[in-house]
């Protein structure tokens, strides 16, 4: 009579222990999220900005017709980019949080806790990952409205919603290095306008990388929002296709969230030094 293997106990350890990761992360994320519900009023100040630049900036340009756009009309190319744009901006300012947090307390009780690190990190970029996605249905509307081709079928939207959490994954995972680095909210404020502008100019969000300088094109491609801006055109608007690939837009996505979280790892803890 054969006997039923046993798992043997570093496996049942390991798997313990991965469930108790996700968990910890997933009670950050969530203890982070209700914020926003407490706070309704922040989701319509949200629509100011994408609405500008799709109604003012959008118009104006399509009736200029002085943009190569590969076919698509200058507001099909643009919706987009301004959904980058709206969640870059949204992402990078998401350190202050941290430091607010720092002053009142609570980041104190959050590291003592029995949570890991990685947890504490990821489950703050979950959380940011998750508010990017009220962009995501701000633009979509304002799109519909005026006229976007967009694709609707749930394949296109799934890949946007996840692009849009990827890259406001990053871009909150970058601001909290920076709130580590710099500890006050005086400073950080400078740091965060400084970096904004030069990380959406130097992308694909308002003009395609063809009509850029050969070096801004290349820094251009060391930029996380073009790629994540790519990822979110293929995809979201009717007759645009990807420069990169997809699949590449991810991997590379990908591949700077963990090095920027592995990173945020290390410096959180001095953020109340």
């Amino acid at each position: 009579m054969q006997q039923e293997p046993v798992t043997p106990p570093n496996a049942w350890n390991r798997s313990r222990d991965f469930v108790a990761f996700w968990r910890q992360t997933l009670a950050v994320a969530e203890a982070d999220v209700r914020k926003l519900g407490h706070d309704p009023v922040e989701l319509l100040t949200r629509m100011t900005q994408p609405a500008l630049w799709l109604l003012v900036f959008g118009q104006v340009f399509t009736h200029a017709k002085i943009i190569p756009t590969g076919g698509i009309s200058y507001v099909d190319f643009i919706a987009p980019g301004i959904l980058a744009q709206s969640v870059l901006f949204i992402a990078i300012f998401y350190g202050i949080s941290v430091i607010w947090e720092r002053d009142l307390g609570i980041l104190q009780k959050f590291l003592v806790s029995p949570a890991s690190r990685y947890a504490l990190v990821l489950g703050r970029s979950l959380s940011a990952g998750v508010r990017g996605l009220s962009q995501a249905f701000i633009v979509y509307v304002l799109a519909f409205i005026l006229g976007v081709h967009l694709r609707l079928d749930l394949g296109s939207i799934t890949t946007v919603l996840a692009a849009v959490m990827t890259g406001s994954a990053i871009f909150s995972t970058f601001s909290l290095i920076a709130a580590c680095i710099v500890k006050t909210r005086e400073r950080f404020m400078g740091i965060g306008q400084v970096l904004t502008m030069p990380l959406f100019f130097t992308s694909n969000a308002i003009y395609p990388l063809s009509m850029m300088p050969s070096w801004l094109r290349s820094i251009s491609r060391m930029n996380p929002l073009t790629y994540q801006i790519d990822a979110i055109r293929s995809t979201m608007i009717e007759g645009s296709q990807s420069i990169f690939g997809s699949g590449v837009d991810f991997a590379v996505m990908l591949a700077i969230l963990a090095l920027l979280i592995a990173i945020a790892t290390k410096l959180y803890p001095n953020i109340i030094k």
